[in-house]
């Protein structure tokens, strides 16, 4: 089928973009910059010129696709205020995008981050959070999955709050990020809560699958290790960049701090079970190897 992906040239969007030409598709590729639009030609998709937050581009998107796969978020953490932003941009577009589906049956695959839970992984059936910092995603992804009574299939593949791929990416590279710039490589609190984490190439299968076999409505989590201790995370950073690893305050991450606090393993038993995924490629802590000072 003809694919219409938004965040086409990101470090998830590229790998999904690739499985998906891999697998017999065609991948139309939003795309906002000249860069952006020759990193998706030479990975053999056809850039559409435009940003998340040109509606017009993405509706047109839609009209010429047999399917979407939406991967797009605005990179500006610095801030609740820049987080607040992101998060109404990608609703506007999520209800843009939708609105073009209604009627159609085309398959409608949203992104999502995997909720916690107290005291346990938490597993597709638990809600996405819609208060907090970014619980406007969580209401934008609900009414995503509310399409499906009205002729979309939509569906929501939720992501662990690291995806990685040759050790960078996800909260773990913001992690690395932090080391670098501040020369410690830190962890908030004790460090023994959990995050959960998948490979890029990984996901990306889950995607396709998704696009290819799920029913409207339904919630799919890709996660392939369950839940790494944040302090190991912070001792392969450490011990790759050569520097010291310490706790340090919760303030030090800004609006993502009570995030990156929490205690947050996360099961994919039933998405492993209903859809045949199987995670094939290394874990995190293996993955940070890659590491570079």
């Amino acid at each position: 089928m003809r694919v219409f992906v938004t965040g086409a040239t990101g470090l998830i969007g590229s790998t999904v973009v690739a499985e998906l030409l891999g697998n017999g598709h065609t991948v139309l590729a939003l795309a906002r910059s000249d860069a952006s639009a020759r990193a998706a030609e030479t990975a053999g998709a056809e850039p559409l010129r435009g940003s998340l937050a040109d509606l017009d581009v993405l509706r047109a998107g839609v009209a010429q696709a047999d399917g979407v796969v939406h991967l797009a978020f605005g990179n500006d953490f610095s801030s609740p205020e820049a987080l607040a932003r992101n998060v109404a941009e990608e609703s506007a577009a999520l209800t843009a995008l939708g609105e073009e589906l209604i009627g159609s049956d085309r398959p409608f695959v949203t992104v999502s981050g995997t909720p916690q839970a107290e005291g346990r992984p938490s597993t597709e059936a638990d809600p996405v959070p819609t208060d907090g910092p970014v619980g406007g995603r969580g209401r934008a992804v609900t009414a995503v999955l509310d399409l499906a009574s009205r002729g979309v299939r939509s569906t929501a593949v939720r992501l662990p709050r690291t995806v990685h791929n040759q050790g960078t990416g996800g909260f773990a590279g913001l992690l690395t990020d932090t080391a670098r710039r501040t020369g410690v490589s830190g962890y908030p609190g004790d460090g023994t809560q959990r995050w959960p984490a998948v490979h890029a190439l990984d996901a990306a299968v889950l995607f396709r699958l998704a696009l290819e076999r799920a029913e409207g409505g339904s919630v799919w989590h890709a996660v392939a290790d369950e839940g790494d201790q944040v302090r190991d995370i912070a001792a392969v950073i450490g011990r790759r960049l050569g520097l010291p690893v310490e706790s340090v305050p919760t303030q030090s991450y800004g609006p993502l701090g009570p995030i990156f606090a929490s205690d947050q393993p996360s099961s994919s038993a039933h998405t492993r079970q209903t859809l045949g995924w199987e995670p094939k490629h290394p874990g995190l802590l293996e993955d940070l190897e890659n590491i570079r000072p």
